[in-house]
């Protein structure tokens, strides 16, 4: 069976990054409370600013965190945070598509399962572990339903 779970190393900076900005926006608003030396609209634009990407930071993690399980002719998608569980038979794999974008020498890859609900699921190489083996398990169980670019 493959697996396809994060990475930890993702979510690990990811966070490191969100403890970067609260504190960020806590010195902030402890300055404003304690000294007050910028002028406010300094403070009102900065813990507005520092806000908005903490939040953006934090929804793409929620997004993100996501498993997929692939076996004996059925594919389980499990989203702990949404609170839902779904397995779809090979048959119900409507298609799926790998896109690919070249950045600065380094290749991203995105995996986009479509199923007969309707339902969508995408995995990507820079977020989740056991990436190629689900690629292969599909080119080797469902290659006639693979849309190409």
């Amino acid at each position: 069976m493959i697996h396809c779970k994060p990475k930890k190393s993702t979510y690990l900076i990811l966070s490191l990054i969100v403890l970067a900005l609260t504190a960020g926006l806590a010195f902030l608003l402890n300055d404003f409370y304690r000294s007050r030396e910028f002028p406010l609209l300094f403070y009102l634009i900065g813990s507005s600013l520092l806000t908005v990407v903490l939040l953006l930071i934090l929804v793409k993690m929620m997004a993100g965190y996501k498993f997929l399980a692939a076996g004996k002719e059925q594919i389980v998608l499990w989203m702990p945070l949404k609170g839902q569980r779904r397995t779809y038979s090979i048959q119900e794999l409507l298609a799926w598509q790998e896109e690919e974008v070249t950045a600065n020498q380094r290749a991203f890859k995105q995996l986009i399962l479509v199923f007969s609900d309707k339902y969508s699921f995408s995995l990507s190489n820079q977020e989740h572990l056991g990436y190629e083996e689900l690629k292969k398990y599909l080119y080797r169980k469902a290659a006639k339903k693979r849309v190409k670019p």
